[in-house]
C-alpha cells in the first residue's frame, strides 16, 4: 500500500514527458479559470435583486462599451504591435482553422441533430449551437489570466500576452463573415414565419403579385385602372446607372455588409494594414513613434475590456436560463452541451496535429498551437445568440449559452491540461 502512494505521489509532483508536475499543470489551468469564475460571480452578485447594481439596461449599455470601444482598442494596439508582412504570412492557418472549426463543428452538430431529434423547428438551430465556438472574448479572457501568472509555461508575461491577444484577433475577421453569412441564413425562420409553435398558423405574407386582380371576380372596380398610362422610355444613361445602383444595393443587402463592418473588424483591419507597413508601424506603433500616445491609449481602454465582459457575463447569468429552454427541451440541451464541449475538442486536437506534421504552423510556437488548440475548445459564441436574437430565437439561444458557459468552466480545465501536457 506504501508502494503504491509513494508511486501516485511521484506521479503527481515530479515533471512528466512536457517538463511539468501534473499538479503543477493543474495550477496553471486551475488559477486562471479560478480568476475568470470570481470576475463572473462579482458581475452576478451585482446584477442581483439584492445589490441591483447592474440591471438589465446597465448590462446593456456596458457589453456596448465593450464591443464598440474597449474591444477594438485591445485588437488594434494588440495586433497592431505584434503583426508584420512575414507573420501575416506565417498566420495564414488561423483562419484556416476558424473555417475548419466551423465545418467540422456542424458536421458533428448535423451527425447529433440527426440522432436526438430536436424539436421542430430547432434541427438547424443545434446544429449551429454546436458548430458555432466563441473564438473571441473568452479565448481573449483565458489568454489574459493565464499570461499573468509569472508561472505560465510561454515565458515572460507581456510578450505571451501580446502574442496571444494578437493571434486571436487576427480571425476576428472570418469569424463576423462566417456570423452574418451562414449563420445568418441557418437560423432563417421556418416556412411558417416564426420559431414560435403557437405562432405557426400565423397567415403568411402574401406576395403583391398574388394579390393583383388576375380575374374581374377576384377584385373590386376601383382595382383597375381605368385608363392605361403611356410611360416614357427613360434615357440609357439613366437606366444603366439605376441597373449599377440597383446592383450594389443587393450586394450590400446580400452579404450583409452593415453587419459585417463592425469596430473589432474595422480594428483588426487597421491594425493589420499599418502593421504591415513598416514607415506606418514606425509612426504608430513603436514606443517612439510620434503617434504612439495613441496606441497607449487604446492599450489603457483594452485593459478594461476583459473585467468589464466578465462582469457582463455574470450579471447576463442571474436571469438563469429563462423560458427557451421548455421549448428545446432537456434532451436537445445536452446534446448541445455535450457534443460542443466534449466532441468538437478531439476533433481540433486531431487537425491541428495533423497541420503541425504537415509543417502548416509556424515552428517552437507553442502560443500559436495553444491559440488554435482553444477556437475548438471554448463554449457556444455569443455573438451567435445574437445572430439568433435577429432570427426569432434569441430565447432559446440564451437557455443554451447558460448551460454551455456554466458547464465550460469544467470542461475547459480538463482540455488546457491536457493540451499543455502536450505542447510541453
Amino acid at each position: 500500500m506504501d508502494r503504491v502512494r509513494r508511486i501516485l505521489f511521484n506521479v503527481l509532483t515530479e515533471p512528466q514527458q512536457g517538463g511539468q508536475s501534473f499538479i503543477t499543470s493543474i495550477k496553471i489551468v486551475v488559477l486562471p479559470i479560478a480568476k475568470v469564475f470570481t470576475l463572473c460571480f462579482l458581475g452576478f452578485l451585482m446584477a442581483s435583486k439584492y445589490v441591483n447594481i447592474l440591471p438589465a439596461n446597465g448590462r446593456k449599455l456596458l457589453n456596448g462599451l465593450v464591443f464598440s470601444l474597449l474591444l477594438p482598442c485591445l485588437i488594434f494596439s494588440q495586433l497592431g504591435q505584434a503583426i508584420t508582412y512575414e507573420k501575416l504570412l506565417e498566420w495564414w492557418f488561423i483562419p484556416v482553422n476558424i473555417v475548419l472549426a466551423t465545418i467540422f463543428g456542424s458536421i458533428i452538430g448535423l451527425i447529433v441533430a440527426t440522432i436526438v431529434r430536436p424539436p421542430y423547428p430547432y434541427f438547424k438551430f443545434t446544429i449551429i449551437q454546436i458548430g458555432i465556438g466563441n473564438i473571441g472574448n473568452v479565448p481573449l479572457v483565458l489568454i489574459a489570466a493565464l499570461c499573468r501568472d509569472t508561472s505560465n509555461p510561454f515565458g515572460e508575461s507581456e510578450i505571451c500576452a501580446r502574442d496571444g491577444n494578437a493571434y486571436i484577433s487576427f480571425g476576428q475577421w472570418v469569424g463576423a463573415i462566417i456570423l452574418y453569412t451562414y449563420v445568418f441564413q441557418m437560423l432563417s425562420p421556418p416556412p411558417e414565419g416564426s420559431f414560435d409553435v403557437e405562432d405557426a398558423n400565423l397567415p403568411i405574407k402574401v406576395p403583391n403579385k398574388e394579390k393583383l386582380p388576375s380575374h374581374p371576380s377576384g377584385s373590386s372596380a376601383e382595382q383597375v385602372p381605368l385608363l392605361a398610362t403611356n410611360v416614357a422610355p427613360a434615357d440609357s444613361s439613366s437606366s444603366n446607372k439605376e441597373k449599377v445602383k440597383e446592383f450594389f444595393k443587393f450586394l450590400y443587402e446580400t452579404l450583409k455588409l452593415k453587419q459585417l463592418i463592425q469596430p473589432p473588424i474595422i480594428a483588426s483591419i487597421l491594425a493589420i494594414i499599418i502593421g504591415c507597413v513598416p514607415v506606418l508601424k514606425r509612426l504608430v506603433f513603436t514606443s517612439d513613434a510620434p503617434l504612439y500616445f495613441f496606441t497607449d491609449s487604446c492599450l489603457i481602454l483594452g485593459d478594461a475590456m476583459i473585467p468589464c465582459i466578465l462582469l457582463a457575463l455574470g450579471g447576463n447569468l442571474v436571469d438563469g436560463p429563462g423560458p427557451g429552454s421548455s421549448k428545446i427541451g432537456f434532451k436537445t440541451t445536452v446534446a448541445i452541451v455535450f457534443a460542443r464541449l466534449c466532441l468538437v475538442p478531439p476533433t481540433g486536437l486531431g487537425i491541428v496535429m495533423l497541420a503541425d506534421k504537415l509543417g502548416f504552423l509556424p515552428a517552437d510556437d507553442k502560443m500559436f498551437r495553444f491559440v488554435l488548440l482553444l477556437q475548438y475548445t471554448m463554449p457556444t459564441s455569443i455573438l451567435a445568440g445574437a445572430v439568433a436574437n435577429l432570427r426569432g430565437c434569441g430565447k432559446e439561444a440564451a437557455s443554451v449559452l447558460f448551460w454551455v458557459h456554466i458547464f465550460a468552466v469544467i470542461s475547459m480545465a480538463g482540455w488546457i491540461i491536457l493540451y499543455l501536457n502536450i505542447l510541453f
